[in-house]
């Protein structure tokens, strides 16, 4: 029995390592609906040029944005890590974009893809800006949670997010009565300016999401989420893309699109606690056997 709970806390633990590795899962991508028009090939260098750049200084930095090339072909770039992210996390996660970008977008004169844990963001010179408050995409868990007590829980946690990301200074995540709740702000904004922003996601997630037990709103220079805990489990593929009622923004040139994904991790963590269930039945199988001999040889 000793040996099945040790057993038991491993595979919660692989569990728990599967579901934090999805910083890496494709949240949403916002393409410009203007190719980038390059017969001579000076674009694309300096594309690569910026790419090469920002995933260098992933390595040791969790924000960072620079300027490739000059006058009309100048492209400017950003990366941002969310704050709980190790440089090495940060790292793997930013490193894939460039290749993701290029899927995704194709060679668009601006482009941005928002995975769970990192972002990337290019425009060439020129290209309209948005407005920092603007919503690019939100999404909503499945299940409501009407009643018992939910709004007033998740409102006082937001709260003291609104608060936290100004001492945070751009990033805050903390846990209140069942709500898990997490904030970042894009690295070049101040703190009021962050507040603002956050105040404002806050007030799209009450009014978009209403009484669901997860969301995510993402707006141009911050994002919240949240999850309600049952049970002291959180439901947290409920906020997956597969799962829950999403919508994005299109505008200033961008056509922005949630992938169908989300199903993946949820596939990962079932064979894994199919294995894990198969190895449970063959350890009570050994200990059963075994138990059964030692009979044999008492008598």
């Amino acid at each position: 029995m000793p040996l099945l709970f040790i057993l038991f806390l491993l595979c919660l633990a692989t569990v728990s390592e599967c579901a934090a590795a999805d910083y890496k899962t494709l949240v949403y991508k916002g393409c410009s609906k203007q190719p980038l028009v390059d017969p001579s090939g000076v674009y694309s260098q300096a594309l690569s040029a910026l790419f090469g750049s920002l995933v260098s200084q992933s390595t040791k930095a969790k924000f960072f944005q620079t300027t490739s090339g000059s006058g009309q072909t100048t492209i400017t770039g950003l990366f941002q890590c969310r704050g709980d992210l190790s440089n090495s996390d940060c790292y793997n996660c930013v490193s894939g974009l460039p290749i993701l970008s290029d899927k995704l977008c194709g060679r668009a004169i601006a482009a941005r893809v928002q995975l769970y844990g990192c972002y990337l963001l290019y425009e060439v010179a020129g290209f309209a800006q948005v407005s920092g408050m603007e919503m690019l995409y939100k999404t909503c868990g499945g299940t409501n949670v009407a009643g018992s007590g939910f709004e007033e829980r998740r409102d006082t946690a937001f709260s003291v997010l609104e608060n936290g990301v100004v001492s945070g200074h751009g990033f805050y995540t903390t846990s209140y009565q069942s709500m898990s709740v997490l904030a970042q702000c894009e690295g070049d904004v101040g703190d009021s300016d962050c507040g603002e922003c956050i105040k404002i996601a806050v007030q799209r997630a009450q009014v978009e999401c209403g009484s669901s037990i997860s969301g995510q709103i993402y707006l141009h220079k911050c994002f919240i989420s949240y999850n309600y805990y049952t049970n002291g489990a959180p439901l947290r593929s409920s906020s997956s893309p597969g799962s829950s009622s999403s919508s994005s923004s299109s505008s200033q040139g961008y056509s922005s699109s949630a992938p169908g994904s989300g199903q993946n991790t949820g596939k990962m963590v079932a064979i894994i606690i199919g294995g894990s269930v198969g190895v449970g039945f063959l350890v009570i199988f050994l200990l059963c056997a075994r138990n059964s001999m030692k009979k044999h040889d008492d008598f």
